[in-house]
């Protein structure tokens, strides 16, 4: 069913749900894992007060940290896993991603770490809800789902929800 899952991650506590189910899909199906940080590019800083390039260092640092803990995690389960920290548009490029390596299902968390960017700039789950052509699966909160952490499909173009 599905030869190649992606998980977006951006360190949360609801990707690190979405790891554990994205890691759990791949070694069911036999399928390579795909991780990918994307970092923001929307974000203006005041060069005054923040140095961007310091700012994209920490950024892709961070990046770097959390996508080595996915594949570590992924390695255990015995599922081979492939990362990319890319800079753009987060649902943009979680989607051009998707498209570039033929993924046939995104994981992901409901919520990411910046609620105040999510309601300036719009959610990145949303938007991958509603634009992407394969099957998004979003990880919910454990409070979504009285204490274990619920699960949503959306159905895209090349394939059904399970």
């Amino acid at each position: 069913m599905y030869d190649t899952v992606l998980l977006a991650t951006d360190g949360s506590d609801a990707a690190d749900r979405a790891t554990d189910r994205a890691i759990d899909l791949a070694a069911t199906y036999g399928a390579t894992l795909h991780a990918i940080y994307v970092i923001e590019t929307r974000t203006a800083y005041d060069n005054a007060i923040v140095d961007p390039e310091e700012v994209e260092a920490n950024l892709r640092s961070e990046g770097r940290e959390i996508l080595d803990g996915v594949a570590e995690r992924a390695a255990a389960a015995g599922v081979d896993a492939e990362t990319a920290i890319e800079e753009g548009v987060p649902a943009d490029t979680v989607e051009a991603y998707a498209d570039e390596q033929g993924v046939d299902v995104i994981v992901l968390g409901r919520r990411g770490r910046s609620g105040l960017r999510r309601a300036l700039l719009g959610s990145t789950t949303d938007a991958l809800v509603r634009t992407s052509p394969v099957p998004v699966l979003v990880v919910g909160d454990d409070e979504d789902a009285g204490g274990t952490a619920g699960e949503r499909r959306r159905t895209g173009e090349r394939g059904d929800a399970e």
